[in-house]
């Protein structure tokens, strides 16, 4: 069988404060995207145990893949024989913000729920996921949603209205441990705005933002950038970064706008023109 695994973006996300487990509570609001991973999962011989496949040779491909951890982790909770191929092809690039191991990893457990007929409702993969990663929960209900503690408290909400947004994320990543571990001593950078944007009833705003831009002033520049552009109404950080979206005007031109970042910042930047869930 062969299933989708979509990217996210952070419409907001506040950080309350570094919790007693070493973990930083936020509260998110989490907008599933229109671009996605694909996943083929087939069954094997139980001896044949976990076989996977990527076609990106930066991810690791042994047990400590997000993917096969996930796999790992839904035969040791049902106790049933490992025997399942997974071959994972990559769209959305990693060290971005935009959760595609996480999102990777949740389809993974969606379909091996599905093919092997387990019948598990997603409250009980939601705490399977939650053994995985702190957004891994968030993919397992498949709709916009609020989410709390570290992540794993997940509430489905709604958009108002769809979103068409263009993602921006120069060749560097960002590591998500590194920017929360940074977020109590890290300072504005004068004349960059990080206060909250209001668009269509809908706020948005990032807290890691003041971590991310100390370090890396490009993301800053690129974010107030498309802040001046005519098409543009919202541009903010996903996640912890490296990619910076930009929220769509009405009859905008989402190639028109990328081709001239490219030409006025950074020949480099992967751009991607696509809309929430």
């Amino acid at each position: 069988m062969q299933v989708i695994a979509p990217a996210k973006i952070n419409l907001s996300l506040r950080v309350l404060g570094r919790r007693s487990d070493g973990f930083h509570e936020i509260e998110t609001f989490i907008a599933p995207i229109s671009l996605c991973d694909e996943i083929k999962i087939e069954r094997r011989p139980a001896e044949q145990k976990i076989a996977f496949r990527c076609d990106d040779p930066s991810l690791p491909k042994g047990e400590d893949n997000i993917v096969v951890r996930a796999a790992n982790v839904f035969f040791e909770e049902t106790k049933l024989s490992r025997g399942v191929s997974i071959v994972l092809k990559k769209r959305i690039p990693h060290g971005a913000g935009l959760g595609g191991g996480s999102s990777d990893a949740a389809s993974t457990l969606l379909a091996l729920n599905e093919l092997f007929e387990t019948n598990l409702p997603r409250e009980a993969l939601a705490k399977m996921a939650e053994m995985i990663g702190s957004d891994v929960p968030f993919f397992i209900f498949r709709s916009a949603a609020v989410c709390k503690g570290r992540g794993e408290l997940v509430s489905a909400s709604r958009l108002r209205e769809e979103l068409s947004v263009l993602l921006l994320k120069p060749e560097f990543g960002v590591p998500t441990q590194w920017a929360y571990s940074r977020w109590t001593d890290s300072r504005e950078i004068p004349g960059i705005s990080y206060g909250a944007q209001q668009l269509t009833h809908q706020s948005f705003v990032n807290d890691l933002e003041r971590p991310v831009f100390e370090k890396f002033v490009f993301l800053a520049q690129l974010k107030m950038w498309l802040l001046k552009q005519p098409e543009v109404g919202v541009a903010l950080m996903s996640g912890s970064g490296s990619t910076v979206f930009a929220v769509l005007r009405s009859n905008a031109n989402g190639d028109l706008l990328a081709n001239r970042a490219k030409a006025e910042l950074d020949p480099q930047l992967w751009t991607c023109a696509c809309e929430t869930w």
